[in-house]
């Protein structure tokens, strides 16, 4: 298996893809537990720090941080807003929706970053992805509505469903930012920036919730999942992001966050939560093909 993956760039790329999802999918589940228990500003803010810190002692080892990156901080700014904002959203979104809907919820982003990329640099879907979106958006629509179209039609969706999708928009606006607005930093350096900057926001954003947050008093759960929200959901993730960029195309790249709602499912059959009803199982299966479909290749597309 070994001298296979060394040979095989591509499949190392699909192999960190695989694990990112699943990364992703652990921290709607433990965050769905903890959300109600601490401060949205206050567990990110601590967040971004950790994250910031081990971020930047990978920068600092491999290349260091040069003086050029300082060049008009408010790029920083601007994405470290965006970023905080979607994780104060999916933390806000938690304390009322399931982990399952909001990873559903969360499918939808390619389906936004794809209107964003349109509109910010002027990148153009294949028919294949465009159907793939709608496929993947579909099954998270079927996902959230619980397969009830009564429940569609009427619009009758959870408020902690709703105030993630903004959290989604947010993100969805933050990825062709960062096309945008790195100017040639080295991707690490380029983070460092952003999570300092972050940092920075959630903080004065926060901070009378990180001041009167029991610090001492919080479960050992809420620092398991700070702990896992730090090592894995961000700087692990990041890694293995940066790494399956450079074997992958961006678009099946991008296919990999319609596992996060199976990936869910898994993890709660794992941890004895139970299975969703058999309904929403269509929607879960839309998704997958949405991956499938991504994950084919475009005969319309150049070779890489």
């Amino acid at each position: 298996m070994t001298r296979l993956l060394a040979g095989n760039p591509a499949l190392q790329g699909h192999l960190a893809m695989l694990t990112f999802s699943a990364l992703v999918a652990g921290s709607f589940l433990l965050g769905a537990q903890v959300a109600g228990e601490i401060a949205p500003a206050a567990i990110n803010a601590l967040r971004f720090a950790l994250a910031a810190i081990i971020i930047g002692i990978a920068a600092m080892a491999t290349g260091g941080i040069p003086r050029g990156a300082a060049r008009a901080p408010w790029r920083y700014l601007v994405l470290g807003g965006f970023f905080a904002l979607y994780f104060l959203l999916m933390f806000e979104g938690l304390k009322t929706a399931s982990a399952l809907n909001t990873s559903a919820v969360f499918t939808l982003t390619p389906v936004l970053s794809a209107g964003f990329g349109l509109v910010l640099l002027g990148q153009v879907t294949t028919r294949r992805m465009a159907l793939a979106l709608a496929i993947g958006a579909l099954g998270a629509v079927w996902v959230i509505f619980r397969g009830d179209w009564q429940a569609a039609r009427a619009m009758d969706i959870g408020r902690g469903e709703v105030i993630f999708f903004f959290g989604c928009v947010s993100h969805a606006v933050y990825t062709p930012l960062v096309r945008r607005l790195n100017r040639g930093e080295r991707p690490l350096v380029f983070s460092f920036g952003m999570m300092i900057a972050g940092c920075l926001i959630l903080g004065l954003f926060g901070w009378q919730d990180l001041a009167t947050t029991d610090w001492a008093g919080l479960r050992p759960l809420v620092w398991i999942t700070i702990g896992y929200l730090v090592v894995f959901a961000s700087a692990s993730t990041f890694v293995l992001l940066q790494f399956a960029t450079m074997r992958l195309p961006s678009a099946k790249v991008m296919a990999y966050t319609y596992l996060t709602p199976s990936w869910v499912i898994l993890l709660e059959l794992a941890t004895g939560q139970g299975a969703p009803p058999a309904l929403t199982l269509v929607g879960i299966a839309l998704t997958v093909a949405a991956l499938a479909l991504l994950l084919e290749k475009d005969p319309a597309a150049p070779a890489r």
